[in-house]
């Protein structure tokens, strides 16, 4: 009986942009698709890649990296990567691991960096030097 991969994906492309949908588990097994995809995407010319994460299930650190690794190839093809609608759980991972960056619409400094630096306006604790 053939085994069925816990990882589907679906790529549509519109001019010089391409949204991947994934959809299931992103783990050691099937990370190198990402990157596969990501990599198609760039041999055809492609160089603004979303990646849609609404239905994917589970993402580990080998997804994570596939993510990173994809990020950096589409950046040397001067091209731009962004994760999209990430699970709670997703954001947490990118959260720890300060690799929040990857997500649309979100700062290149997360709120909780920046309360740690004692911004205020982003929630951190007021700077002692006010």
């Amino acid at each position: 009986m053939p085994v069925l991969s816990r990882l589907n994906f679906h790529r549509r492309d519109r001019g010089s942009h391409a949204t991947i949908t994934l959809a299931g588990e992103l783990d050691l097994e099937t990370a190198h698709c990402v990157r596969e995809v990501v990599e198609e995407c760039l041999a055809d010319g492609i160089r603004e890649v979303d990646i849609d994460l609404t239905l994917l299930t589970f993402c580990d650190v080998s997804g994570l990296n596939a993510f990173l690794v994809s990020s950096r190839l589409t950046t040397s093809a001067r091209g731009v990567l962004w994760l999209r609608h990430p699970n709670p759980m997703l954001t947490r991972l990118l959260d720890l691991t300060d690799t929040g960056f990857l997500l649309y619409d979100r700062p290149l400094v997360s709120a909780s960096h920046a309360a740690v630096a004692g911004d205020p306006a982003a929630g951190g604790p007021p700077s002692l030097a006010s």
